[in-house]
């Protein structure tokens, strides 16, 4: 097996539909990756596969053209229902899951098939309409797709293809039970075509893959001496946490980067990043768990264009975003885990291109650097921070975090609307004070003979005046007494 990104297996050999040739075509595939060359072969005689390769290696257009010949070129279960998925994709995140349903699109373009996804944050009427509509292929995140599913709005009995993507993954956010509530509701593993990829096939995957599966191969075209993208070029600087944010500045004024991602541990860091490079002339946005689902995607396509040339991110945009000549991935924060370094400047050098991943080591997360390193199988080149990279840089007032008080509801207190940072403080109207009983009067001699003449009987008006009488509330659902009924 080369090291190198393409093969000279040409697509045209694999003995794909003319439909999807000519989606494939569409997309830009003459010759196939090294997951495709391998994978794909098995998944289109009908055999499960379980693929290891690198981030950006083509994966996702191996398993998409798999899925789709095979439904093509095989007829419905019986008593198939018109409407009904045949192709069931899982992803972990909703980003990944919104650029499967997109390439699918693509490929699929002369087949016919109908492409659906679903997935939380946004969009759940609109969804559940779509999949009713009728759906060949539903991708989307476990969590809505088992939504639905328990809603009958779709059923999981007509399945003859699934794909788990980005496996570890899924067990890193939690989702294994819901995979496992899915799996086992579909037709048998010897019933259906299984596909399983992920970067890394640890222990839990491949324990995964064999309960569910049906005596899968496994598919590994990634090095055993190397875990990143080949042409990735890796450095590292150390910082102190307070020099962080001018070393950042100084390098991307001395590169000069057309398109670059920035990656932070927290979602305060990247809004804090954000605002400083706001700040100091270049055009960026923040990318958050915080941010709502529509923002996001906006913010993923803005960038994908190249009308924003800088996007400051979580982890949230770490796997499985195709995302073309990104140039630079800057790593503010070092990541906690090893995995999810690679992850993270596996979003460059995509494609067989070639791109720089500079790193910034503080004394708050350079504790990571040695599993890192033990992980990728080699040390990272260290550079030394030079006095132009500490250049003026101009940073701003950090943003006041509103925080509700014990027992404040979310629109602030008493249900009115929350005050915001830099809004005035709402007047509120003085109360009235309480007006105090009066004290009473002392007894005197008169005032206790003349109440005696009113509360005695026969003694004054009150005897002969009668009390009246206090009307009883009617119980819902009774009929009123009868007239003079005491």
């Amino acid at each position: 097996m080369t090291d190198t990104y393409l093969t000279d297996v040409p697509l045209s050999r694999l003995g794909l539909l003319p439909e999807l040739q000519r989606g494939a075509e569409d997309a830009g595939f003459q010759f196939c990756t090294q997951i495709q060359a391998e994978a794909m072969p098995l998944a289109l005689a009908g055999k499960d596969v379980a693929g290891q390769a690198q981030t950006g290696t083509g994966k996702t257009a191996a398993f998409l053209l798999a899925a789709m010949q095979h439904i093509l070129s095989h007829p419905a279960p019986p008593g198939y229902q018109k409407g009904q998925p045949r192709v069931l994709i899982l992803a972990p995140t909703r980003e990944l899951a919104v650029q499967i349903s997109r390439d699918a699109e693509v490929l699929g373009r002369h087949s016919g098939l109908r492409v659906v996804v679903v997935y939380g944050g946004e969009g759940y009427e609109q969804q559940r309409e779509a999949v009713r509509a009728g759906v060949d292929i539903l991708v989307g995140t476990p969590g809505r797709v088992i939504d639905y599913f328990r809603q009958h709005v779709f059923g999981l009995g007509y399945i003859q293809v699934v794909v788990l993507d980005e496996a570890d993954r899924m067990f890193d956010l939690g989702f294994i039970k819901d995979i496992r509530f899915l799996l086992r509701r579909l037709p048998r593993p010897d019933q259906r075509l299984n596909m399983l990829f992920s970067a890394t096939l640890s222990y839990r995957v491949t324990e995964l893959a064999y309960e569910h599966m049906n005596n899968p191969t496994a598919v590994n075209v990634a090095p055993a001496d190397r875990v990143t993208a080949e042409k990735v070029s890796q450095t590292l600087y150390h910082v102190s946490s307070e020099e962080k944010l001018a070393v950042l500045v100084g390098l991307l004024r001395r590169m000069d980067p057309k398109r670059s991602l920035v990656f932070t541990n927290t979602r305060r860091a990247a809004d804090r990043v954000r605002d400083v490079l706001v700040a100091n002339g270049f055009a960026a946005e923040a990318l958050s768990g915080d941010v709502p689902q529509r923002t996001r995607l906006s913010l993923l396509g803005r960038f994908a264009r190249g009308d924003l040339p800088i996007l400051v991110a979580t982890d949230v945009a770490a796997r499985g975003l195709h995302i073309p000549e990104v140039s630079h991935v800057f790593n503010y924060d070092l990541p906690q885990d090893a995995e999810d370094y690679v992850h993270r400047i596996g979003r460059t050098a995509r494609a067989g291109a070639s791109g720089d991943a500079v790193s910034l080591a503080c004394d708050e997360y350079v504790f990571s650097l040695p599993d890192i390193e033990a992980f990728i199988g080699a040390k990272i080149p260290v550079e030394t921070v030079t006095p132009d990279l500490l250049e003026a840089v101009e940073v701003p007032p950090r943003r006041e975090r509103y925080r509700r008080t014990p027992g404040e509801g979310r629109r602030g207190r008493g249900g009115g609307r929350a005050e915001r940072p830099g809004e005035p403080r709402r007047r509120e109207a003085p109360r009235r004070p309480r007006q105090q009983a009066a004290e009473p009067a002392p007894a005197t001699p008169e005032a206790v003979q003349a109440h005696q003449a009113q509360t005695t009987p026969g003694g004054g008006a009150s005897a002969t005046t009668p009390r009246p009488r206090r009307r009883r509330r009617r119980k819902p659902g009774t009929s009123p007494s009868p007239q003079g009924a005491s």
